[in-house]
């Protein structure tokens, strides 16, 4: 790029998102794409700082160039840090944008150790539903195959345990989302943690991840 300017940047790619014919995620990501070339030479610091103004802020299409812009530079998610995670996600109040940083950011934050154990089950204790929502969507990065994960029961199933009892209906949806995540590389771990919940888990769970375990579908035909 002709400038190393992070606002410039910054400025270039709200100018064209502001620009789009019609806004949806295919239309936002053939921007990102152009941009994750255009990137491509500059360092790891420039695209941190371009993502952490894009992520800084509320606007949908630029969270979804930021946190995709910063996932395909493993050197700049290297460089993430916990306060950046927590700044980042002060303004997350939906379920699209929950989910969006969970399984890019914040879930890949924490499988490449920029993000503490200690830090996630933090928000499985938080007030916020968001928060406590985010901590399970976090999982799905450790053991999706598409998103680069080589499996975690480990922390996957602490993560689910400590949110077994909740009934917001958000987090009650993402425990069955990352149960089911899960079972596809250990079943056996995840059906054996169904058995064991038993009735503490919600209904939808249970279904949902016995049906996933028996047909490899999240409902039954």
């Amino acid at each position: 790029m002709k400038t190393t300017r992070p606002a410039e940047i910054v400025g270039a790619i709200q100018h064209e998102l502001r620009n789009l014919p019609v806004v949806t995620t295919p239309t936002i990501r053939t921007v990102r794409r152009a941009y994750d070339e255009r990137l491509a030479d500059e360092s790891a610091a420039i695209v941190l700082a371009v993502s952490d103004m894009l992520l800084s802020g509320r606007d949908w299409s630029e969270r979804v160039v930021g946190a995709e812009l910063l996932v395909h530079r493993r050197d700049a998610v290297r460089k993430v840090t916990s306060a950046a995670v927590e700044r980042w996600i002060g303004s997350l109040s939906d379920w699209g944008s929950v989910d969006l940083f969970g399984v890019t950011v914040a879930g890949v934050a924490w499988r490449e150790g920029r993000l503490s154990d200690a830090r996630v089950m933090k928000w499985t204790r938080s007030k916020d539903r968001w928060r406590r929502r985010l901590a399970l969507v976090a999982t799905v990065p450790l053991n999706s195959r598409a998103r680069g994960g080589t499996g975690d029961a480990a922390r996957t199933l602490h993560v689910c345990r400590a949110l077994v009892d909740d009934r917001d209906d958000m987090v009650v949806k993402a425990l069955s989302w990352a149960l089911r995540e899960l079972a596809k590389r250990e079943p056996a771990r995840v059906a054996r943690f169904v058995r064991d919940q038993g009735d503490r888990l919600a209904p939808r769970v249970r279904r949902e991840v016995t049906s996933k375990l028996e047909t490899g579908r999240k409902t039954k035909r």
